[in-house]
């Protein structure tokens, strides 16, 4: 009979029930396995309890329906085999006010059936033993969503170091407790870490290579680029289970990781196809199947499915082309058409909430259209063509610079870096760098830049900035601390400073609009 359908709620160990000591519960027949979980709290007089059962439940009866010559005939085995046959985990019996005693043929029955028998004393009532287990599936809860957010944190972690594939198997294996493996296009072992489920190999009679096959086997069934082989007996040991040796169904959604699952002798393996058509796959042996590490395994197949599609996509090769030639000396005109475009624009964006980490900012580089992203600090920059107009992101404030070409992507980045604090300090989503022709182009670029130079000689960098932050936010103080990141009393301080280094009175407009013509050079 296949196992029923458990109600999705965290496993409480029937152990931790019973040592609540408030509860004072006591088993008295059926087996004591420590590893006996039960998913829910259920209360029923009804002589025939099946129908009311989802199976996982730990079933509460005061004794009521149990009639007077019930300890003579079958009535305590019916009874318990039907709440075993509807998947049961174990039965409750309170001891009042129906009954002072546990019936002895309920007790016979139950070690028969090997059902775990609970007594519940008079001063227990059956609601305290339901909120018991909704406290402890809460603390279960808590755990497995703070074990799964440190697991997401760690892999985010390692997919950002030098060696990522490595990295990520690592932090998966060691997250998991068991083996982790990077299979090829062609269904060979690309990369392995983790020892974790030897002893269970040895518990279950398997030696190494049986395993491998095993998980080589599963690997089979989600590869896109293979056909899915006819279903046999897996290389097992003397109990295979998920059926006769045979995996689960692979998900065959097209936008997610296609994923397949099996036990053998009491090894758990799964297996995740990742990215369509490219024939990577991972694998995972465990000991033990706790709760998320299937969520914990698709965070992994997520971060691996784009380490392999960078390493696999032709625009990722010319990508590593333009860099090793940009190391060895080559100008960036000379580079960028490895990039695949002519004239670009430069994003500076910053999250509203938590500093940036590598996957998110992959993630927006995706939404942007581009895969050239950087995250320096607080800020990720993204280098995107011109003809990929960016739009304002849910959850980022992103400036933008005027369009440039590849001698002029220095100038743009600091364009860009203008237009950020320029949002941030307005509170807008998106700010684009103006780049309208003004007066200001009717002056040579070289004079320009001259009397720019000359203008501005007295001022540092620091200083500088302050300047043309507060002159470009019209002389709020207030926005022009948002914007740098300093108190307002610091940027009083600076343009006061200014105003004396430059001996002019910064608030002629003439004054303030020759020095807005100076400061807009790049």
């Amino acid at each position: 009979m296949p196992d029923p359908a458990v109600p999705p709620t965290p496993p409480v160990p029937l152990a931790a029930l019973l040592a609540r000591e408030d509860l004072g519960l006591r088993q008295i027949a059926g087996p004591s396995d420590p590893a006996t979980v039960i998913h829910w709290a259920h209360t029923s007089e009804m002589a025939d309890p099946y129908p009311y059962l989802l199976g996982g439940e730990l079933l509460l009866t005061a004794g009521v329906h149990i009639p007077e010559a019930a300890g003579s005939g079958t009535y305590f085995d019916d009874y318990v085999s039907r709440i075993v046959t509807a998947g049961g985990v174990a039965l409750g019996f309170g001891l009042a006010p129906v009954h002072d005693t546990v019936p002895r043929a309920l007790v016979a029955a139950c070690d028969i059936y090997e059902l775990p028998l609970i007594e519940v004393p008079p001063r227990t009532t059956f609601s305290g033993v339901a909120r018991a287990v909704w406290q402890l599936m809460a603390q279960a809860r808590h755990a497995e969503l703070r074990r799964v957010t440190e697991a997401q944190q760690s892999l985010a972690a390692a997919a950002s170091r030098p060696d990522p594939v490595p990295s990520v198997l690592r932090q998966l294996a060691q997250r998991v407790g068991g083996r982790a493996v990077l299979f090829g296009p062609d269904g060979t072992e690309v990369a392995a870490a983790g020892r974790g489920a030897e002893r269970a190999q040895a518990a279950g009679g398997l030696d190494g290579r049986q395993v491998r096959d095993a998980l080589t086997a599963l690997a089979r069934v989600v590869r896109p680029t293979a056909p899915v082989p006819p279903a046999g007996p897996a290389p097992a040991g003397p109990s295979a289970g998920a059926g006769p040796g045979s995996p689960t169904s692979p998900t065959t959604a097209h936008n997610t990781p296609a994923s397949a699952t099996d036990t053998v002798s009491g090894l758990h393996l799964a297996a995740w196809s990742l990215g369509a058509g490219r024939g990577f796959v991972l694998g995972v042996v465990s000991p033990r199947r706790e709760p998320g590490d299937h969520t914990i395994a698709s965070v992994a197949a997520v971060l691996l499915s784009l380490l392999t599609g960078e390493h696999q996509s032709g625009s990722g090769a010319a990508r590593s082309s333009a860099l090793v030639r940009l190391l060895l000396g080559a100008s960036a005109e000379d580079v960028a058409p490895l990039l695949g475009g002519g004239r670009w624009v430069v994003v500076h964006a910053r999250p509203d909430a938590v500093p940036p980490d590598p996957v998110a900012a992959s993630a927006l580089g995706a939404a942007l259209g581009s895969p050239l992203v950087d995250v320096a600090g607080d800020v990720v920059r993204v280098l995107l063509p011109a003809e990929r107009e960016p739009g304002p992101q849910p959850g980022w404030t992103l400036g933008v610079s005027a369009v440039a070409g590849p001698a002029e992507w220095a100038g743009a980045d600091v364009q860009a870096g203008r237009a950020l604090a320029r949002a941030r300090a307005v509170r807008a989503g998106l700010v684009r760098y103006g780049a309208r022709p003004s007066l200001a182009d009717l002056v040579p670029p070289p004079d320009a830049e001259a009397h720019a130079r000359a203008l501005l000689a007295p001022l540092t960098p620091a200083l500088a900035e302050t300047l043309r932050t507060w002159l470009s936010l019209h002389g709020g103080w207030d926005r022009t601390a948002v914007a740098l990141d300093v108190h307002r009393n610091t940027v009083r301080q600076r343009i006061a400073k200014c105003a004396a280094l430059l001996e002019l009175d910064l608030d002629d407009p003439d004054v303030r609009m020759e020095l807005w013509f100076a400061l807009r050079r790049p």
